[in-house]
Formats: C-alpha cells, sequence, structure tokens
C-alpha cells in the first residue's frame, strides 16, 4: 500500500488505497465497528466510522497499521499462541486486493502461510458461503486437503491453493486462480453465488 500510494484502483470498484487503508485501521481500532462489517443493519455506523477515517492522511492511517492492533482490541488480545487469528485473512485478502491490480499471477507462499490460509478457509468457509442458496460447496487444496463448506445443495468443488480459496470465498472470483468441478448448472451457479460477508 505504501508502494502504490494513495490513490491507487484496488480490486474493490469503489475503493482506492486510501479508502482500503481506513477501513483496515477502523477494523483493528474501533471493535465496536466489527459486526457493522458483517451484520447489514449494522453498516451504516460503521460507514460513517470509516468516512471519518479517510479524512485523515494516508500515511498517518499506514503508521497505524505498521503498529499493529492495540493490546485492549481483539488483534491485541489474541496476539501469541492465537496471533493472526483476527487479521491473517483480512490482510492477505486486502493486499492482493492493492497487488493484483497490476499483477493479477498467485504469490508463491512459503508452507507456514499455506497452513494458516487453509485453516482460514476451513473455519470462514461456511459463513463466507452462508448466501449461496442451493449450492453445495466442497474446497480442495494441493496436498490432499478437502473440506465441504456446504453439505446440501447441488454440489460443487472449488479446487485451488488456499490463498486462491480464500480470495474465491471472499468474492474476488475475477483473479482467484480456482477450478470448478461439478455439473455444468452447478458450475454456472457458483459463478455468480453470493459469497462473503
Amino acid at each position: 500500500m505504501a508502494a502504490a500510494g494513495p490513490r491507487a484502483r484496488t480490486l474493490l470498484p469503489a475503493w482506492t488505497t486510501h479508502d482500503l487503508a481506513a477501513h483496515l485501521v477502523v477494523r483493528e481500532r474501533r471493535p465496536w465497528a466489527v459486526p457493522g462489517l458483517v451484520v447489514p443493519p449494522l453498516r451504516r455506523a460503521t460507514a460513517a466510522l470509516e468516512r471519518r477515517a479517510r479524512r485523515r492522511p494516508y500515511e498517518d492511517l499506514l503508521a497505524q497499521l505498521r503498529t499493529g492492533p492495540p493490546l485492549w482490541s481483539a488483534g491485541g488480545v489474541l496476539r501469541g499462541p492465537l496471533d493472526g487469528l483476527t487479521d491473517l485473512h483480512e490482510f492477505f485478502v486486502h493486499h492482493e486486493d492493492v497487488r493484483r491490480v497490476d499483477d493479477p499471477a498467485p504469490r508463491r507462499l512459503d508452507a507456514g502461510t499455506e497452513r494458516a490460509l487453509w485453516d482460514r478457509v476451513r473455519v470462514m468457509g461456511p459463513g463466507l458461503t452462508a448466501r449461496a442458496r442451493g449450492l453445495g460447496v466442497v474446497v480442495e487444496a494441493p496436498g490432499g486437503r478437502r473440506a465441504t463448506l456446504r453439505p446440501v445443495g447441488q454440489r460443487v468443488v472449488v479446487r485451488g491453493s488456499p490463498g486462491e480459496l480464500l480470495l474465491w470465498l471472499f468474492g474476488r472470483r475475477q483473479v482467484a486462480d480456482v477450478e470448478l468441478v461439478g455439473s455444468a448448472e452447478a458450475c454456472s451457479r457458483a459463478r455468480t453465488a453470493r459469497l462473503g460477508w
């Protein structure tokens, strides 16, 4: 984000990197705003906090992100053995939101990061596919890793590395390097299903 500057485009059509930095700071430092990221009736309050954060200089927002979450936040409390539980998926997806505008190729990740992202796919996948009505979703990653995220509905298997699966689950289908396996109808539904929060 520092290299891209505050006005760079992201995969989120309405957001620049400045917007994205404001979102990340609010998420990390205003824990009461987090429910508004996933609960529609609360989104207006969270959006107001993000608008306020956007008025701050970009460099100030990046400086706060560099210092990590404050100790009193969920991310701060979970430091140590649970480090990354609240932030890994968020920072990975938003990093790709910035990077893949100019470089759509997947990054090579180390084995530890791949394992951690796979854990996030398994844990968050059922929630991220909850609105994909009528679609049964199974994910497969290299090394024989497999998880059923939605057991009921027309079945589609989504194959890819853990990072690519996470991008797909967060609705970044235009860049996620995954393979869909299933009937033509199931694959078609998977391409247009509502994913993410």
